[in-house]
């Protein structure tokens, strides 16, 4: 079939687009491989950096966690109710991720400075600038579910709770999850608030990236985030085959 005008442009802007993606990534690993695969043996087999990833990523799950727990009953209700004040609660979600991270950090150590330099800040810290793209993605989720679902399980003596956890959430369920991915996603990557409320120890893996840069510069720095990327891909993977089944 021949491709219209329209069409050729959009596939030149989404290269374009794709190229801005990927090379960068692209260009860590053939750094990597090419100019110093020791490092990476090196990295490998260090503790210190499977330490860091491993607590980014454990830290990354529980925000994840908690963002499920308090979030997906708030993101039901934004969905399914209308009051006064809705606009204003669906605006203060979204201000983690407008905010920029210095922000973000300062704002929390004023509220959560009595956990510095545990596992809990790191948690708090993550959550805080993750649990928006679980939220707003469950509040989707719901709202592509037909209330009358729910009403007519309710006919058919099901309970409030019983319409929720067999009709809605189900259904509004690979919304979640797909959230419940890119929170994740974001969690770990969070760096600038996690240090500024909780420092550098624990050590998750982008401090201990940053620490390596600057006293070891590019070759120090680029395994760990080869490791990291390599993680978080495979991760990734299996979670979108799981949700594409779903």
């Amino acid at each position: 079939m021949k491709l219209g005008k329209m069409f050729l442009i959009f596939i030149v802007a989404g290269v374009a687009m794709l190229a801005l993606i990927i090379l960068p990534v692209a260009g860590l690993f053939t750094h990597q491989f090419a100019l110093d695969p020791g490092g990476l043996i090196s990295a490998a087999s260090s503790s210190e950096v499977w330490g860091a990833i491993g607590l980014s990523c454990f830290a990354a799950f529980l925000s994840v966690l908690v963002a499920f727990i308090f979030g997906v009953p708030l993101a039901y209700m934004l969905a399914r109710r209308d009051f006064r004040g809705k606009g204003f609660i669906e605006s203060a979600i979204d201000v983690p991720v407008v905010i920029p991270h210095t922000v973000a950090g300062i704002a929390l150590v004023i509220v959560f400075g009595m956990f510095d330099s545990t596992v809990t800040g790191i948690v708090i810290a993550m959550t805080f600038v993750s649990a928006p793209l679980l939220i707003n993605s469950a509040k989707e989720g719901f709202r592509s579910v037909n209330p009358r679902l729910e009403k007519v399980a309710r006919t058919l003596g099901a309970s409030e709770w019983q319409a929720f956890h067999k009709v809605a959430f189900p259904l509004a369920f690979p919304h979640i999850l797909s959230g419940a991915i890119m929170s994740w996603a974001r969690a770990i990557s969070e760096f600038t608030a996690v240090i500024m409320l909780v420092g550098f120890y624990p050590m998750i893996a982008p401090g201990l990236m940053w620490r390596k840069f600057w006293t070891g510069g590019l070759p120090a720095a680029i395994p760990i985030a080869v490791i990291l990327i390599v993680i978080c891909l495979v991760v990734f993977v299996v979670l979108r085959h799981i949700q594409a089944r779903l």
